[in-house]
């Protein structure tokens, strides 16, 4: 058992590849078709390409405040290709590449990023949860979720991602208590991307891990490669495949790093050394996958281009289709707290009606 086997209290990190794509321990490496390491790499790619476009469109006045997904692409990837197609995914706000495999349309996400609450109405039947903006607020949603799916015997994981900071709010401890004494169908995945905004890793926990926290609260803890898509990929697998059998919930420590700013609104040079970010370049988690495709001989440089041309004209495509959709109305911000919106509810928007229209004629 892999849990077993790096066991995060004996300073152990899971790795299949290294920074230059090579196998590091050929009994990890998992077997994936070449068609679905291929897919991977597109979404991937896609992500990395969507993502620089919202930080364009931002800086434009054409989206609000925006989170950057760069290097973190593998974080959300790996446990994402590891889910089956009834399993639910809880995200926070930075995992764009693992919405993508999942199903999410790009749609959605521009449209959510740009005000549009439309962006939330995700397809029937493709189990994802909206974001959640407020820190670790999602975790013990994650929990009432796979708590409903295993009384309800739907045989389903719940995978919920928060990041390093997350781990300081009470929100997320609550999670992992309550998902330990009910042993519900969890995985959860903390994103260590060393920074919580301008807050350092260090000031997060004295703990050597984040992982070893799992301890505490009776679940299985393992800190993996966050870069290494296929670390991440065998680490979510079998805990999944351990939750699925009713033994339990898993936490994976994703070790990975945020290379852009916290938010379009944030400004890293100001606590953090230029000369950190240009480490972490050498370990990016799309460059690793590259490289190893290429020495699978599933990719070369020819492809590789028409990868990129591919996912750049789907970006341009889903902007386009945003940019043109019909602005929220005013309703839409009474609508959708209640099944059936309270008559106190109805009397405020019936009077914002009437003062915008008045307004208007003054």
């Amino acid at each position: 058992m892999l849990t077993d086997d790096y066991d995060p209290h004996r300073g152990r990190m899971l790795k299949v590849l290294d920074q230059n794509g090579k196998v590091v321990e050929k009994a990890l490496e998992p077997k994936l078709d070449d068609s679905v390491l291929e897919r991977a790499y597109r979404t991937m790619v896609l992500s990395r390409a969507a993502d620089e476009k919202a930080v364009i469109l931002q800086r434009q006045g054409r989206l609000g405040a925006y989170p950057p997904n760069h290097g973190q692409e593998a974080a959300s990837m790996g446990p994402a290709m590891a889910l089956e197609e009834g399993d639910w995914l809880v995200w926070a706000f930075r995992e764009l590449a693992g919405l993508l495999w999942k199903g999410l349309p790009l749609l959605n996400y521009y449209l959510y990023w740009m005000g549009n609450e439309e962006g939330s109405r995700y397809p029937p039947g493709l189990n994802i949860t909206p974001a959640s903006i407020p820190v670790a607020s999602q975790m013990p949603i994650s929990v009432g979720i796979a708590y409903a799916s295993a009384l309800r015997s739907e045989n389903r994981v719940t995978l919920a991602f928060c990041g390093d900071g997350g781990t300081s709010e009470g929100d997320f401890h609550e999670a992992m208590n309550v998902s330990g004494v009910l042993r519900t169908p969890n995985v959860f995945v903390v994103q260590n991307n060393q920074w919580a905004i301008s807050v350092p890793r260090s000031r997060q926990t004295a703990a050597p891990t984040i992982a070893q926290k799992a301890c505490a609260y009776g679940l299985k803890g393992i800190q993996v490669d966050g870069n290494d898509l296929l670390a991440m990929y065998i680490a979510t697998k079998e805990a999944a495949e351990r939750a699925r059998r009713g033994e339990g919930p898993t936490l994976i420590e994703a070790y990975t790093y945020r290379m852009g700013n916290h938010t379009t609104s944030d400004d890293a040079r100001k606590y953090r050394l230029e000369s950190e970010a240009k480490g972490w370049e050498l370990r990016d988690p799309i460059s690793r996958l590259k490289a190893y495709l290429i020495s699978r001989g599933s990719l070369d440089d020819d492809r590789e281009k028409q990868v990129w041309s591919d996912a750049r004209e789907a970006v341009e495509k889903a902007v386009a289709e945003a940019e043109g959709f019909p602005p929220p109305a005013l309703e839409d911000v009474f609508q959708y707290t209640y099944a059936e919106m309270p008559s106190e509810l109805k009397t405020e928007m019936d009077r914002l009606r009437a003062e915008l229209r008045d307004g208007d004629k003054g």
